[in-house]
């Protein structure tokens, strides 16, 4: 089976699984946490383009959630804007942002453009604390309307729960589509080598900023879906250590394949849950664990694979396939 129908095949039993998931898991909460899951595999799936198949580091990808949310937040709450229009408002001025950004932060390399991605979110983050006028500053936003489809309002926790999957997959989707195309060959030779690249005459630059436009684009439209689900906003949840969390996702998960993102982001996202229970089965057995714990455990998570599985947790699952399959070889040819 080549890659690309194996692509296919796990995107379609990932649909099957988020479509069979909820009878499964039902209440508001846990299906809140699932809805989390989709907007973060979102946001890391564009990251994933970004970092993993063009090379370039962003740490201020929290920074285009929060573009997305107060973006549609504002035209729905204070001009009276059907949220999707406010959707393409926030996507546009992501867009827009990204490519201005752009010019200027991914000429720099290494280090030097993290840094100024990192810069970036920390701007937005203050301005959506200080701007108090337009944003709300720390109250924030509230009253922000769910989204409604055709006339049918999508005002409950399992109706927004398959919109934000359906987007996520369609985003999934169209990567697969892109990485496989003669673009996703040319991202791929950028991040190999740039200096080769260029001299077989790919434009790496024009690449470079579209790609980011791009990611800037997944992740704008991950915080609208945020927007009109938590119907409030506030700065909190955009801020550096998010952008972070987001990078971490994809690492863990696996920067060089799209499904490294997707288990990324899911898997951490569920984290915390897990984390909680186990922290409920100590205090049951006179152990005091504390919330504050988690970011121990992040970072030895974050560190095991780091020194064990350099290629996420995606990469760890293919050796192990490939594996098992030499085993099954080896079995037969000695039988």
């Amino acid at each position: 089976m080549t890659d690309v129908f194996r692509n296919y095949a796990l995107l379609i039993c990932l649909a099957i699984g988020v479509a069979v998931i909820p009878f499964f898991v039902s209440g508001s909460y846990y299906q809140g946490i699932l809805i989390f899951s989709a907007l973060n595999c979102l946001t890391c799936t564009g990251l994933c383009l970004l970092s993993g198949y063009a090379g370039q580091i962003s740490i201020g990808h929290a920074a285009f959630n929060a573009l997305g949310a107060y973006g549609t937040g504002i035209c729905t709450t204070m001009f009276g804007l059907s949220p999707f229009v406010g959707m393409a408002v926030s996507a546009v001025i992501s867009v827009f942002v990204a490519f201005v950004l752009g010019g200027p932060a991914l000429r720099l390399k290494g280090h030097y453009l993290a840094m100024a991605t990192l810069g970036f979110g920390a701007i937005i983050h203050t301005v959506a604390v200080a701007a108090v006028d337009i944003t709300g500053g720390p109250q924030g936003i509230s009253g922000i309307p769910s989204i409604s489809l055709l006339g049918f309002e999508l005002d409950s926790d399992l109706k927004q729960y398959y919109l934000c999957w359906a987007i996520a997959l369609l985003g999934i989707f169209f990567a697969l589509n892109l990485i496989n195309s003669r673009i996703g060959r040319a991202l791929k030779s950028i991040q190999g080598s740039e200096a080769a690249a260029s001299s077989i005459g790919i434009n790496t630059s024009i690449y470079k900023i579209q790609i980011f436009a791009l990611s800037a684009l997944y992740a704008s439209i991950s915080g609208s879906l945020y927007a009109h689900y938590m119907a409030y906003i506030d700065p909190e949840p955009f801020d550096v250590m998010h952008s972070v969390l987001l990078v971490t996702m994809v690492a863990v998960g696996g920067m060089h394949q799209i499904w490294g993102a997707v288990i990324g982001s899911v898997v951490l996202s569920l984290l915390p849950e897990a984390l909680s229970f186990i922290g409920e089965n100590f205090s049951i057995m006179g152990v005091s664990y504390k919330t504050d714990y988690n970011t121990l455990v992040y970072g030895g998570i974050l560190l095991v694979i780091m020194l064990f599985l350099p290629d996420g947790l995606a990469g760890g699952l293919v050796k192990i396939k490939n594996s098992l399959k030499s085993s099954v070889i080896k079995t037969r040819k000695s039988a």
